[in-house]
């Protein structure tokens, strides 16, 4: 695990005990701090009894913490903690802001942050293994993977790559990253900012932690990302924030199996800036692009029966992350794509995805928002009311015809049915393999969660 002498002999409390609070008290503990734990259930905080103090922050004197640290999952915006943390002038960080003071107790390194609406997970992943690839030790963390302190310190040499959602920007204070990307800004999570220009501003911290000659690169396709791009580049040296341009790369795309559609033209522009950044050089990194398998649940493709292709985008939340999915098979010359969309909605309305209602063969409405899906749509393509996965699954395998594309891109939360997207996707798999007589098992491999403290679905 990641520690650092500073903290020795200070205080601290730690506030959810999911994977990231864990890590952090034992990282804490290890260091030599005086830990207070707490979480609202009994099992994890039982196993702290002996080695730290349990207390709810609620409740216990917080005279002499030093810094109480609080899941990404706690919103900040209306929990009690916040006030009370503030009426002892205690600090409230997250975990990253731990590794960010644990920085100058490792051997040397650089650390890339990566953040975004969407296309975090992938473009984290893919730099990573670009580097690898390219002989550079590397290992991903944040909101992707394992908690980024319960990992074993890199070499001299290695590079830190970090997903990182508002939530955990929100609790980070001084993470300098050496390069940094935000590929896009689009509304999400809404509820636990005061509006969508705070959910914004959240993003663009990310950026004002950094110095003067430390490199940034920006998506630039939507108007809130640009301005995060405008100020990083009035503040900056020349060439050090750059808007990044994804068609320089369109003509290569198809000698990547795991990143078609155009918003993986976007995460693929910013994987190259960042890993060139860390000294890459292109020979490698376009062998990297061709080997790279992809991500679980994002863009996944299961399986191909009698020329049907199906695919898994579970991971597709919100009707932003959902039309570069729609996207990426156009009409040929007439619409192949049965688009299995609904679940618990974050937002009412098509969104994005009205502009490639063309691609659509057939829809199928499931979950809470389906009757919604089935309203907007109805007239304008084929649907059918599905309810559950398992009958628009068994619907579509029915309708698809040779060359058509079978997609779970939900544009909705997984919650109203699914514990997490990870595990609507997982049924997804399984349902096609036994309606399809698709093989999957050697595609059916253990999901890259996220780190378990914002229910697999974090901005």
């Amino acid at each position: 695990m990641i520690t650092c002498p500073a903290w020795s002999g200070k205080s601290f409390a730690v506030l959810g005990l999911a994977r990231s609070g864990q890590a952090a008290a034992e990282a804490l503990l290890a260091s030599g701090a005086d830990v207070m734990v707490w979480d609202r259930q009994e099992e994890p905080r039982a196993a702290f009894e002996g080695r730290a103090r349990v207390g709810d922050p609620m409740s216990e004197d917080l005279t002499g913490i030093d810094g109480l640290v609080v899941s990404p999952g706690v919103p900040l915006n209306t929990h009690p903690i916040v006030e009370r943390a503030g009426h002892f002038g205690v600090p409230i960080i997250g975990d990253i802001e731990l590794f960010a003071q644990a920085r100058s107790a490792l051997p040397p390194h650089r650390v890339i942050g990566i953040t975004g609406t969407n296309g975090k997970s992938t473009t984290t992943a893919l730099v990573t293994h670009l580097l690898k690839e390219a002989g550079v030790e590397a290992r991903m963390g944040g909101n992707i993977g394992l908690p980024i302190l319960g990992e074993e310190p890199l070499p001299e040499g290695g590079v830190y790559v970090l997903e990182l959602s508002s939530y955990q920007i929100d609790l980070t204070r001084s993470l300098a990253c050496e390069a940094a990307a935000l590929l896009n800004i689009t509304p999400d999570h809404l509820d636990r900012y005061d509006g969508f220009e705070s959910y914004a501003f959240s993003k663009g911290r990310l950026f004002t932690m950094q110095g003067s000659g430390q490199f940034a690169c920006f998506g630039c396709e939507d108007a809130q990302t640009r301005a995060v791009c405008n100020a990083a580049q009035s503040r900056r040296a020349e060439g050090r924030a750059i808007c990044l341009e994804p068609e320089q790369y369109a003509a290569m795309q198809g000698d990547w199996p795991a990143l078609q559609g155009p918003h993986n033209l976007q995460n693929v522009a910013a994987a190259i800036a960042l890993v060139e950044e860390m000294g890459v050089t292109r020979g490698d990194w376009e062998a990297g692009l061709t080997s790279y398998s992809g991500l679980p649940h994002r863009m996944e493709v299961v399986c191909e029966h009698e020329s049907v292709l199906f695919v898994n985008d579970s991971k597709a939340t919100n009707p932003a992350s959902t039309a570069p999915a729609l996207a990426a098979w156009p009409a040929d010359p007439e619409p192949r794509v049965h688009w299995i969309v609904g679940g618990l909605a974050k937002e009412d309305g098509l969104g994005e995805c009205e502009a490639q209602l063309g691609n659509i063969k057939r829809a199928y409405a499931i979950g809470e928002a389906g009757p919604r899906f089935a309203e907007l749509l109805g007239g304008r393509v084929p649907v059918e009311r599905s309810e559950l996965i398992c009958e628009a699954v068994k619907q579509a395998v029915s309708n698809a015809e040779a060359g058509d594309i079978v997609l779970l891109s939900p544009a909705c939360a997984s919650f109203d049915q699914f514990r997490d997207f990870e595990k609507r996707g997982e049924h997804f798999r399984q349902l096609v393999g036994a309606l399809s007589g698709c093989d999957i098992d050697d595609i059916c491999e253990p999901t890259l969660a996220g780190n378990g403290d914002m229910k697999g679905e974090a901005a």
